[in-house]
């Protein structure tokens, strides 16, 4: 396999371009390189740490199996809001899984979109063709796709420069007394439980900043937020909100489960906003709460 490295990716270290390219996690890159099978205009790479530059040819020699084609699948329905040679706009409904992982090998909206756009396939990741950003399982809404691997870079460049807008809509529960703010801490791996996030020192810096929409008190206090992320750390927006108190409703696994009898959370990614890798204009997506949180919406007073 090798790739060109794009203009967004000028600069970067060479074992984060080959995890880009290959998908791989980088442990196994880093044997990779140790093995001297990758190599930037020809000859090995000794540190993993070298930076490329635009235009190095990156070849890698991957081990058999490492990579995994996808085949579409046409029973997987991905509603499309937006579709151009360039990015795919996509409102993801909750429930369904972005790619494979360890939890799910098929079923996903990866392979929903193959099925529609088989050109997709050999762009970034293989498990994860196209893949900019990702949504929760159980969160719904607006997240962008990447046609081209071009495309892929350029946006990927964006959401590192914190140039994509990406705006959710959450009821909380509890009131929260200011009407706007700010949560600035570090999430990672939670050491008692590795399988949760949490904020901890030993994480990566993540901002979440935050606008009340409306405040409720019957049938228990709750509050609708608009959150803006400042960074994109799994499971940012439950983990910061749970840790100031205010815990996304019907998030069993860091809020407090269904007081409102809900089987989700409440989280939906209402607003996205980027520049297109096409022309630089930028564009706006906007999604309107999906029927089941309007439900709940419509039960609080």
């Amino acid at each position: 396999m090798n790739e060109t490295v794009p203009r967004a990716l000028d600069g970067e270290r060479v074992d984060r371009v080959v995890a880009f390219m290959t998908g791989l996690p980088r442990s196994e890159v880093a044997e990779l390189v140790s093995g001297g099978r990758v190599r930037v205009g020809g000859a090995a790479v000794t540190t993993r740490s070298r930076r490329v530059i635009e235009g190095d040819v990156v070849e890698v020699d991957v081990p058999e199996g490492s990579v995994a084609g996808l085949v579409g699948d046409a029973s997987v329905d991905v509603p499309v809001v937006h579709v151009d040679d360039q990015v795919i706009v996509v409102d993801k409904p909750a429930g369904l899984v972005v790619h494979p992982g360890a939890g799910q090998r098929s079923g996903t909206l990866v392979h929903g979109l193959l099925h529609r756009f088989p050109d997709l396939a050999g762009v970034g990741a293989p498990e994860r063709p196209g893949i900019v950003h990702r949504l929760d399982k159980g969160t719904s809404g607006l997240l962008v796709v990447a046609r081209t691997p071009e495309a892929l870079a350029d946006l990927q460049a964006q959401l590192k420069a914190r140039d994509v807008e990406r705006r959710y809509l959450t009821l909380v529960l509890g009131e929260v007394s200011e009407g706007t703010g700010v949560v600035d801490a570090p999430v990672g791996r939670s050491t008692r439980q590795p399988t949760r996030m949490a904020v901890t020192a030993r994480g990566r810096p993540a901002r979440t900043r935050y606008e009340v929409v409306e405040r409720y008190t019957d049938p228990v206090p709750a509050t609708l937020l608009e959150c803006r992320l400042e960074s994109g750390r799994t499971h940012q927006v439950r983990v910061h909100l749970a840790a100031i108190g205010h815990p996304v409703a019907g998030d069993t696994r860091y809020g407090r489960g269904d007081a409102l009898a809900m089987n989700r959370p409440f989280l939906h990614a209402h607003e996205l906003a980027f520049d297109h890798p096409a022309d630089g204009g930028r564009r706006r997506f906007t999604s309107p709460l999906p029927a089941d949180l309007e439900q709940v919406r419509e039960r609080l007073h």
